[in-house]
């Protein structure tokens, strides 16, 4: 498209070499770039590599503090992200995504509704740089704070902010620094691009705003069990496939940026009714002697697992724990105490989190702290644990509201580790 500018000359050094950083190091050097990668987890810093490079090229994953990274920006060279190489690289129509909760569902369900037109990548699956596509194909990108933060120019054609919470302060170190990585997906859009946000929430940039939301003057409205776009009725909340009423909200993001890319009605509908859902994410894995398993690995921050706990009235045995990301665990006693029959904590976080929820021992007289919350330690524990005590119409949720890389590569493997146990 126009209007992006062009890759420089290079030469090219690549920070990190995980799945986007090893996309970017191939597409470069595909197209004629002089391009050498290092990882730190090779023994290599990249320091001695600076002197050859006018471009760095910082994987998602590399923080902003590497030392590599610092020295660059010292010399004045340019440093961006996997995705905006991608962006300046594609010449597609590209779709942005971002939000605290819910990207990876509306990215997914955004691409069941647009079929053939449409190739999903990004921050969870394909990365970004790897695509090769046909140029009418339309790019829907799943956009995380760590790839957007890395942008110079990035300027989608639609961008989307799903909803706007807190997450990854161990690595942005505030929530101001958050938030502001967020909006780079929207500060550089021009009058002739799409901005599609929930109603209550701003966001920078010049872009046409599309609403989506309870409020009246919502393109997208919530009201009265329904789905109404601009007035008329899409579809009824019942008829939506996804269960929660989280999933409302991914699918009227989804559905208002679909929309907005000219997407029939008819699709639409026949997308919000069909999609059943991403693995990891609020997953039915099972059900045995009448409890049923889900798997929720993905949701590795507190605002997820809350979205979880509000999918299931009671009996909910919750799985929890990991790897921390500086976040405070109190928010989530109401509801644990509301719906939980019992928590079983994994990982490195298990004491933390015991200790934020340590006002929950007085909850009921029939139990005492000790009953109610167990150190479980690592995840086949904590299953085997909630299954001894579980009872028919009880729900054993894994959604550990923490990072996963203390005892797994990642919430994948988590997810599938969690699939094996419960059989």
């Amino acid at each position: 498209m126009s209007g992006r500018p062009p890759l420089e000359p290079g030469p090219y050094l690549v920070v990190g070499l995980a799945r986007s950083g090893i996309a970017a190091l191939e597409a470069l050097r595909a197209r004629g770039h002089d391009a050498a990668g290092v990882d730190k987890r090779q023994g290599q810093d990249g320091l001695d590599e600076l002197d050859d490079a006018a471009v760095v090229v910082k994987s998602p994953g590399v923080p902003q503090e590497a030392e590599v990274i610092v020295e660059a920006r010292r010399r004045g060279l340019t440093v961006m992200g996997e995705l905006e190489l991608a962006w300046r690289l594609l010449p597609n129509r590209f779709v942005a995504v971002t939000g605290t909760n819910g990207k990876t569902t509306t990215v997914a369900l955004l691409g069941h509704i647009l079929g053939e037109r449409a190739v999903v990548a990004g921050n969870v699956g394909t990365a970004l740089s790897s695509l090769e596509v046909d140029e009418d194909v339309i790019v829907v990108a799943e956009a995380s704070s760590f790839q957007l933060e890395d942008t110079l120019a990035f300027a989608p054609e639609v961008a989307a902010l799903v909803n706007l919470g807190s997450d990854h302060l161990d690595r942005h170190g505030t929530l101001a620094a958050y938030r502001e990585a967020k909006l780079r997906a929207f500060v550089r859009q021009g009058p002739d691009q799409v901005a599609v946000l929930p109603d209550g929430l701003s966001a920078p940039g010049e872009a046409r705003r599309i609403r989506f939301g309870g409020a009246e003057t919502a393109d997208l409205r919530l009201a009265g069990g329904w789905l109404w776009w601009q007035g008329e009725r899409l579809l009824a909340v019942e008829e939506v496939r996804l269960r929660g009423a989280h999933n409302v909200q991914n699918a009227m993001a989804a559905s208002a940026v679909a929309l907005t890319l000219d997407a029939g009605r008819e699709e639409i509908v026949a997308g919000l009714r069909t999609f059943a859902g991403v693995p990891h994410r609020l997953e039915e894995v099972a059900t045995h002697d009448g409890v049923l398993y889900v798997n929720d690995s993905k949701a590795t921050n507190v605002e997820s697992t809350i979205v979880a706990l509000r999918a299931f009235p009671s009996g909910v045995r919750l799985i929890l724990g990991g790897r921390g990301k500086g976040q405070d665990f109190s928010p989530l006693r109401g509801l644990v105490a509301e719906r939980c029959a019992s928590v079983h904590l994994i990982g490195e976080s298990g004491d933390r989190i015991a200790d934020a929820l340590r006002s929950l021992e007085a909850r009921q007289s029939r139990t005492s702290a000790s009953a109610f919350t167990h150190l479980d330690g690592d995840l086949r524990r904590a299953v085997d644990h909630a299954r001894s005590l579980a009872r028919p119409g009880d729900v054993i949720l894994l959604s550990p509201a923490c990072a996963s890389y203390d005892q797994y590569a990642d919430f994948e493997e988590r997810g599938e580790h969690f699939r094996r146990i419960v059989g």
